[in-house]
């Protein structure tokens, strides 16, 4: 089982494995910078040499690894200096993740901001095509939405449209985010609607598509549109939703990060703990 969460990079980049290391991970994610701002520190020769060097001894797999767009960029934005700017981080980031050997960078699809779905996914296309020429191996992971006012990709049907326009095909995958696809109404709290939920995507988008999952349990009820990562088996999924999700991703040998709150309940560890549990 390659399963793991989101770490930090806090103190320099290759600080991330160690963080990884010591919650005992088969797989992670990270931000390759501060999330949230516009600028970016140079990944130097020393930053790369350090991560990779880290990453080989610690026997987690290169392909288990994974980065996570920053906050700011809206690749649906009509704002034309916004879109540019967000255009702009994702070629960096593609860029950046290919020095890191890092395989896959996971992208929320952004907001239209009331000018309509066609629009906005129209602007999407447009921004993702532009990155796809990048040229390394990274490929880049779209992340189905939690289904919030203006956003684009919550429905498996409208996610598959998006992703059938992408050229070249091969710098392109998709990220499942359990607590996302949950709560835009797609039933995932037992064993049978796991494996319907499933069979919907596979039919929609494709398995084989399908390159990391998130693992996360929803605070929010099934349909709300709630994006609210919760811990795994407390929230309104449950242990046999979540238990059911992680027996799919392994048998399909797909990554799994989780993406849980560290709060008074639980940190990393536990919440680790218990999804390995489930298995």
């Amino acid at each position: 089982m390659q399963i793991g969460c989101h770490v930090s990079i806090s103190g320099s980049i290759d600080k991330s494995v160690d963080n990884a290391v010591e919650r005992d991970c088969s797989a992670f994610q990270i931000f390759t910078r501060n999330p949230r701002g516009w600028n970016a520190k140079e990944l130097t020769e020393k930053d790369v040499e350090n991560f990779q060097g880290k990453l080989k001894k610690s026997g987690i797999e290169r392909e288990a690894t994974c980065a996570h767009m920053p906050y700011l960029p809206n690749l649906s934005t009509p704002n034309k200096e916004g879109f540019e700017k967000s255009v702009k981080t994702l070629v960096s980031e593609v860029e950046r993740c290919g020095k890191l050997g890092i395989p896959y960078l996971v992208t929320h699809l952004g907001s239209h901001l009331g000018t309509g779905e066609e629009d906005g996914m129209k602007r999407l296309v447009e921004a993702l095509t532009t990155a796809g020429q990048t040229k390394n191996d990274v490929m880049i992971l779209l992340e189905n939405t939690a289904g919030q006012k203006n956003s684009v990709g919550a429905d498996f049907e409208q996610l598959a449209e998006i992703y059938g326009q992408l050229r070249p095909s091969k710098k392109f995958g998709i990220c499942f985010d359990t607590c996302h696809a949950f709560v835009s109404g797609y039933d995932l709290r037992t064993e049978k609607a796991v494996k319907e939920t499933f069979s919907k995507f596979d039919k929609s988008v494709g398995m084989e598509n399908l390159k990391i999952l998130h693992l996360n349990d929803a605070k929010g009820e099934i349909g709300c549109n709630l994006d609210r990562h919760y811990h795994i088996g407390l929230g309104n999924i449950g242990k046999e939703g979540m238990g059911a999700v992680i027996k799919t991703a392994n048998k399909k040998k797909i990554p799994i990060i989780l993406e849980t709150p560290i709060d008074d309940v639980r940190d990393d560890f536990e919440n680790l703990r218990i999804a390995k549990s489930l298995a």
